[in-house]
């Protein structure tokens, strides 16, 4: 017998909980957000024919196609599931995160999408196109002078109640690595026709870690030869730190480009995953992101200039040995956001950028392989 023979009912009923009425909240925000995700299931990956390096296919994933613009927003999905699933947002909850724009603005679209408040922690040299952005969705935009105290002014914000979405704390493991669209499983699955189908390389700029963390891990739960290259501003606290695996690393140069660069290790950064980092100068970032126009109509963000010029380096080396095979990056987020700073003549000679003289080297190394 289950209980044995002289078990009896207890004198005393059992107490339970009162019926809890959030969890009512959170069936139908994850609903919301599940069919969200298969109404913007994927995005583009364009070939790049470029002539100088024979035997390469450069393939480049349009990230900036997401209804937020910008590859944050399967990061922003990920972080609000992640937070319902775990009992940490609630429906009368605002919600809070620490951002330099992109991740911010994907977040504001989802609190829209859920009946939350939003409130960005941003630096307040944030592009202000950025800005605008978070607050056309209905986010409010709390501006802070020291670019290193936007964490401590987040938790503040999560003290007063609010339910702290932690980009750069919980990026590498809110997103699903081992598969349900990820972006490493996307490009892979795109790839499968190609010419050469497992990229030799694949290329990616680091902020909060979760990009590398989920392609890395991928890769090898795959079994996949495929390499992971990191690109970089030169002197960002990840470069600095990565050949020795010091987690302590911090920068030793400040950035122009948004969203990669970091002024140190945040704790979603897997080295571990990383096979090699291309450091890039701001000038050649931009000058890249410029002549992204050129090749594919339409204008991209800093950090999709990073990585073209990585890949231009990756690409020169393997021709030098005379390897062949494919490589595949990321186009980060929308040119629009950078209109009055990247964008503009005025405000790059104001940081000492001479724009043709770089174009006109990224236009050598796509031309002629002179890299």
């Amino acid at each position: 017998m289950l209980f044995g023979p002289a078990w009896r009912m207890p004198d005393m009923p059992l107490s339970l909980p009162p019926l809890d009425l959030d969890r009512a909240f959170v069936r139908e925000a994850i609903g919301k957000l599940k069919r969200e995700a298969a109404r913007s299931a994927d995005t583009h990956l364009l070939r790049l024919e470029l002539p100088a390096y024979p035997g390469i296919g450069f393939y480049f994933k349009d990230e900036a196609a997401h209804p937020t613009g910008s590859l944050k927003h399967r990061l922003a999905r990920s972080l609000f599931l992640y937070a319902l699933c775990n009992g940490r947002l609630r429906s009368d909850q605002a919600v809070v995160d620490a951002s330099s724009g992109s991740t911010a603005i994907s977040e504001a679209w989802f609190a829209r999408l859920l009946g939350l408040e939003f409130i960005a922690v941003m630096p307040a040299c944030t592009a202000p196109g950025k800005i605008r952005d978070v607050q056309a969705l209905g986010g409010r935009c709390d501006l802070v002078d020291d670019p290193a105290q936007v964490h401590a002014r987040a938790a503040w914000h999560a003290e007063q109640g609010a339910c702290h979405l932690d980009q750069f704390g919980l990026a590498e493991r809110a997103t699903d690595w081992r598969g349900n669209n990820n972006i490493a499983e996307s490009i892979l699955a795109q790839m499968a026709d190609e010419p050469d189908p497992v990229p030799a390389w694949i290329v990616c700029g680091v902020g909060t870690g979760g990009t590398s963390a989920t392609i890395g891990r991928y890769l090898r739960y795959r079994q996949l030869s495929t390499q992971l290259c990191v690109a970089e501003p030169t002197g960002s606290a990840f470069a600095r730190g990565w050949a020795g695996r010091d987690t302590t690393a911090v920068a030793d140069a400040v950035t122009l480009i948004e969203g990669i660069g970091r002024p140190k290790v945040e704790p979603c950064f897997l080295f571990e995953v990383v096979d090699a980092v291309v450091e890039v100068p701001d000038a050649q970032s931009i000058a890249a992101a410029w002549e992204l126009e050129t090749l594919f109509g339409h204008r991209y963000g800093g950090s999709s200039g990073t990585n073209l010029v990585a890949c231009l380096r990756l690409a020169t080396a393997m021709r030098a040995r005379g390897a062949g095979g494919s490589i595949v990056s990321l186009l980060c987020d929308r040119g629009a956001r950078y209109d009055q700073t990247l964008f503009d003549p005025a405000w790059l000679a104001g940081h000492g950028i001479d724009l043709e003289k770089e174009r006109l080297a990224i236009r050598r190394a796509i031309g002629t392989g002179a890299c």
